[in-house]
């Protein structure tokens, strides 16, 4: 039994709240379980120096979790980020990437900020998952300031879930009393029509086999197509 009583192949109950603050062009509320995460994404008309001249634009993303988001206090980073976060914020920004059209972008920089305010596992697949929504809104907002892309830049939805293997079961989407106990640990990232981004898997006691790394990745293949589902529900609404 799950501790909140899911079944093997059932995530987490999903919210989507668009437009949830008002300054910045994409803005999204994102509640997986406890875990909820507040994805923003903002325009800058201009690119990094590598991207100068070149007519390409960029995604770039940070990462944080706030202080009252754990049951101890995380501190602020203030000047220097974790290694943790770090990697965090440059999955995010890879994961986006993958689906963004630079060309159709034009030289302009979007940032995505996401900042955990509760964390109960599966902050990064959160904030990926939230991100790309907060993404769609900031490039339509574009287009209501008069912006006429050729194709709208974004090639497909990107998603992201957690798998792992408790007591010889696989489960999906792990909330974190699941994630401090799991045999594995894997976080698998896909586009709407099932390419893979990206996959981190970890045994963290015995190793797993590759028929075992199969049952994962069809689970969060699973997973992953009921949250681009439901991605596109939130962006038609």
């Amino acid at each position: 039994m799950r501790p909140d009583g899911r079944a093997p192949d059932q995530l987490r109950e999903v919210t989507i709240s668009r437009r949830y603050t008002d300054q910045a062009p994409g803005s999204v509320l994102y509640r997986s379980g406890r875990t909820i995460v507040l994805c923003t994404a903002t325009i800058d008309p201009k690119v990094p120096d590598f991207l100068a001249g070149k007519g390409r634009g960029w995604v770039t993303a940070e990462y944080g979790m706030l202080p009252g988001s754990t049951n101890t206090r995380k501190p602020r980073e203030r000047n220097k980020v974790d290694g943790r976060t770090y990697e965090i914020q440059r999955l995010v920004g890879r994961a986006l990437r993958a689906v963004v059209d630079f060309e159709l972008l034009g030289e302009r920089t979007i940032w995505v900020d996401c900042d955990v305010l509760q964390a109960d596992g599966g902050t990064r697949t959160a904030s990926i998952t939230g991100a790309w929504v907060a993404v769609h809104d900031a490039l339509r907002w574009l287009e209501g300031e008069g912006v006429r892309f050729a194709r709208f830049p974004l090639r497909d939805r990107v998603a992201a879930v957690s798998c792992g293997i408790l007591g010889g079961e696989c489960r999906l989407d792990l909330c974190y009393e699941e994630d401090a106990k799991a045999d594995v640990d894997l976080n698998l990232v896909m586009t709407g029509d099932g390419r893979i981004v990206e996959v981190q898997g970890t045994a963290e006691g015995k190793p797993f086999t590759e028929g075992r790394l199969e049952e994962m990745l069809a689970l969060g293949k699973k997973g992953i197509a009921e949250l681009a589902r439901r991605q596109e529900e939130a962006v038609r609404a």
